[in-house]
């Protein structure tokens, strides 16, 4: 046998490494990008979607990448974007390694035989100032090995993805500003629209998800039509269907985003915008950040038409199943979201009745004044989170979608030990199978048994509902649709179906944001409990 070549040789010697451990590469309309191998399933990280608008080009609309020629290699995450640094230590911090506004990026994991398999789109939290679509706890190679395309994506933040300005809008042909976070997200959706069959993904079965507000974009993506059409099902985990500001007008207690944006560059002393997008994108964030801009979407009448609320009342939400629920002990880990509490019951009580009238006895049922400290942390968790995911069920059934509704309630040692039994986001490492790579200060989850198969039964539910729409998880109990019973899957030890999570929590919220809805002059995030307005008896209300 005549050797041509050392690699010749080396084979020879050594033995050709099997096929599947060969360096993947796929050649989709994007262009040729080679990956990695993980087991038995192909990674492709930091793969761009779209050509960010940076420095002077700031503030505009996700440019199409042109495809690109030769093999782009994707065997290292791109950099996250540029989010505030330097946040107390806590929960969730886990700062990434690289920041820039180049970051339009997203990272795909998929089985090595892949064909046709459902695609699950995940976007990341971090109150839309921080995160990144590669944290270590979205790794989505557990999910993949199940029969499913995993891709998560990275959209930019904070005020660089969500200022609107009169500026900005009069530079629009448009004649709006703001989202710009939000059209990256309907950006990445369309990259996998258009490049995802090339890894063995069906574009005709995309689902949408994501976490606190990541779950927050999920229920933008359903309601703008720029997204219609573009995923087939949602989940929206711990999601809040808060007010949103709109683009000319103060609405709902709330300047308008165009005098917010106005604001904000007054209060970081840029005379114009020009002398905004000259500034340092990291100088730039962390002075937005410290000055108190809150990065929210905008109502501007072609991206977002209306406020959340009213787009599911009159059934114009993206027509999809959905998947949603929240933790029972959401607020444990965010206790900034709690107003002062009142000196003794008495106190409580009286604030209550002066604040929810009527409603302040259906109010003192749920959360009575004899324990003020665990009401108080559940009201606020129901008036954030539970209302938010029972309305996304009830919503998808009245317009002939299924909803499947969950409650997370398990706890164990490291975090019940310390007051943060199923805290906000205690849920996301048994959905991704990743309890042995959370963040530094997460409590530690144990590797026992009884861990592994919660965790085996929640990606087998998420698996499966990215296929066929339907939570099904092989040994374990049917998930019944929440329909007429108000049915819902509660995760404690092991999943355990149920009816009428929390009886009476939706109907007293309903009625509550009803009322701050038609007063017009007051939102409804989280001025809820000791500090709501004075609710109005209201025609249309209860």
């Amino acid at each position: 046998m005549r050797l041509t070549s050392r690699a010749a040789l080396v084979a020879l010697l050594v033995g050709a490494p099997p096929a599947w451990a060969q360096a993947p590469t796929v050649t989709a309309p994007a262009g040729s990008i080679e990956g990695s191998a993980q087991g038995t399933v192909r990674v492709f990280k930091g793969v761009p979607y779209a050509q960010p608008p940076v420095g002077p080009l700031r503030w505009k609309a996700p440019a199409d990448l042109p495809a690109w020629q030769g093999v782009r290699k994707a065997t290292a995450f791109g950099p996250a974007c540029v989010q505030p640094r330097g946040r107390a230590a806590g929960i969730y911090t886990n700062p990434p390694e690289k920041m820039s506004e180049d970051c339009l990026t997203l990272n795909i994991w998929a089985p090595r035989d892949a064909n046709n398999l459902p695609v699950f789109v995940w976007i990341h939290g971090g109150a839309l100032v921080g995160g990144y679509g590669h944290e270590a706890m979205y790794d989505g190679a557990r999910m993949a090995a199940r029969g499913a395309i995993v891709v998560s994506i990275n959209y930019r933040l904070g005020i660089l993805g969500y200022l609107a300005h009169p500026g900005l809008s009069a530079e629009s042909p448009e004649g709006i500003s703001g989202n710009y976070g939000l059209l990256d997200q309907i950006a990445a959706l369309g990259w996998v629209k258009r490049n995802i069959a090339a890894f063995g993904g069906d574009t005709g079965n995309v689902t949408v998800a994501g976490e606190s507000a990541g779950a927050l974009s999920v229920m933008y993506l359903m309601a703008s039509p720029r997204a219609r059409g573009l995923f087939h099902k949602a989940v929206a985990q711990s999601a809040y269907m808060i007010s949103t500001p709109e683009l000319k007008r103060s609405a709902h207690g709330t300047p308008s985003a165009e005098g917010a944006g106005t604001q904000i560059m007054t209060a970081l002393g840029a005379k114009d915008l020009a002398g905004l997008r000259a500034m340092d994108a990291e100088t730039l964030t962390d002075g937005a950040a410290a000055k108190g801009f809150g990065p929210w979407a905008t109502i501007d009448g072609k991206v977002l038409m209306r406020q959340l609320v009213d787009t599911w009342d009159r059934g114009e939400q993206a027509p999809v199943p959905i998947l949603a629920g929240f933790n029972s002990g959401e607020i444990r880990s965010l206790r900034v979201l709690l107003p002062p509490a009142p000196a003794n019951a008495a106190a409580y009580e009286a604030a209550i009745r002066s604040r929810y009238g009527d409603l302040a006895e259906h109010y003192l049922a749920l959360y009575p004044a004899k324990a003020i400290g665990e009401g108080m942390l559940a009201n606020t968790r129901d008036a954030l989170y539970g209302w938010t995911s029972t309305r996304l069920v009830i919503g998808q059934t009245a317009i002939g979608q299924r909803g499947y509704l969950y409650l997370f309630d398990h706890g164990y040692p490291a975090a019940d030990e310390n007051g943060l039994h199923a805290f906000h986001a205690a849920e996301l490492p048994y959905v991704f199978g990743t309890a042995g790579t959370t963040p530094p200060y997460w409590p530690k989850i144990p590797d026992t048994l009884a861990e592994r198969r919660l965790s085996d039964a929640m990606i087998g539910y998420w698996t499966a509902f990215a296929k066929t729409g339907v939570p099904i998880a092989s040994g374990q109990p049917d998930w019944p649709a929440y329909g007429k019973d108000a049915s819902y899957m509660a995760f404690a030890q092991a999943p355990r179906p149920g009816r009428k999570p929390f009886p009476g929590m939706f109907a007293l919220h309903e009625a509550a944001v009803c009322r701050r809805r038609a007063a017009g002059d007051q939102p409804w995030n989280w001025n809820t409990g000791v500090i709501s307005p004075t609710l109005q008896k209201t025609a249309g209300c209860r």
